[in-house]
């Protein structure tokens, strides 16, 4: 029996795709040229994004099919062409976001019912990406060895933290956000000097994700690290592997630079890609996903903030603290995001403490 060949799912049922360049999941589905429908290239976890597609099926009855990539997914709308089912880009970090639109495989989104509920530091001046929810990059901090109930990010490279301080790889997108925006505030210079700083804290090379800075403090490896809010959440909450709530619960959330100007943050995002064949209900999803609602919806799932004003983020997220971004516009600091990396080959960082 032949199968259709199109590479989308249902709603309910997602392809992964990535893992490898040739794998290939084919499932039927509706005719592309539906109207009652919208095609998502998603770089988010299935999971992660079901109930708030729901609740746009739900509220419109516009059916959504997710193709989920864990890498590649503007290079595939690049060669997909004009001939690409994308409608919506749903994506993490600032890095891909602005990677998306330098390789042209967006387009520009002017909608009030979007503009309304997204403040414009987190929304690209010419409408072609949109933040969603925030994160902080912040300290991670022993509650037993640290007494300091505020940092700053300059402190993190005061030789008191010698050989107590621990990251994951100095090149990975949420490190290199978080440095563009110490260049963005401070300059080249600084920062080397900074980075070069953090090296010499280091208790071991950078290795890990962030959850595993977490389990590193639990262990004693170190006493403070760089982080995602949002992996606190998860931890927390992870019944499937409790360990993770002990390191969780090791660590306290210091909000960096909340004295002045603010914690770096960065975005969960979405876009229009180029030649959206479903414009007008890829229209209606993307000012569904900045409503209050689905705002709600999504943060609570997520363990983000909720970039809309007029929702609040999930009763655990609140338990972190309260958060003051930095209200840098990302797409500035997104353009100092290639120096950021030059600088950390720069002092070799990732090859960790020279003594």
């Amino acid at each position: 029996m032949r199968l259709p060949s199109s590479p989308f799912l249902s709603a309910r049922r997602i392809w992964c795709a990535g893992l490898a360049a040739t794998a290939m999941s084919v499932i039927a589905h509706a005719p592309a040229s539906a109207a009652d429908e919208v095609n998502i290239y998603s770089y988010r976890q299935p999971e992660l994004i079901q109930p708030v597609l729901d609740a746009f099926t739900e509220e419109t009855g516009i059916r959504t099919n997710v193709l989920f990539l864990d890498k590649g997914l503007e290079e595939r709308i690049a060669a997909e062409g004009r001939n690409s089912p994308a409608d919506v880009i749903l994506t993490v970090d600032i890095g891909r976001l602005d990677n998306a639109k330098s390789m042209g495989v967006t387009q520009s989104v002017n909608e009030v019912a979007i503009n309304t509920h997204i403040p414009a530091q987190y929304r690209d001046p010419q409408g072609n990406w949109f933040g969603l929810t925030t994160r902080g990059r912040v300290v991670y901090a022993s509650r037993d060895r640290v007494p300091e109930d505020a940092i700053t990010y300059e402190e993190l490279a005061d030789p008191k933290w010698k050989g107590r301080f621990c990251m994951r790889d100095a090149q990975h997108s949420y490190n290199i956000g978080l440095f563009a925006s110490m260049i963005a505030h401070h300059g080249a210079e600084f920062t080397e000097k900074w980075l070069a700083g953090l090296r010499e804290n280091l208790a071991r090379k950078p290795s890990g994700n962030d959850r595993g800075q977490a389990k590193a403090i639990y262990a004693g490896e170190c006493d403070v690290a760089l982080g995602n809010t949002y992996y606190v959440g998860l931890m927390l909450t992870n019944d499937k592997e409790p360990e993770q709530k002990e390191w969780a619960a090791s660590i306290k959330v210091l909000f960096p630079n909340a004295g002045d100007r603010g914690t770096h943050v960065n975005i969960s995002g979405m876009a229009m890609a180029k030649y959206a064949p479903h414009r007008d209900a890829a229209i209606r999803l993307m000012s569904f996903l900045a409503s209050p609602k689905a705002q709600q919806i999504y943060a609570e799932q997520v363990y983000e903030y909720p970039i809309s004003p007029d929702a609040e983020p999930s009763d655990v997220v609140k338990g972190f603290g309260e958060i003051k971004p930095d209200a840098l516009p990302l797409d500035e600091i997104a353009k100092y995001r290639k120096l950021a990396s030059e600088l950390v080959d720069k002092v070799a960082l990732n090859d960790g403490p020279r003594n």
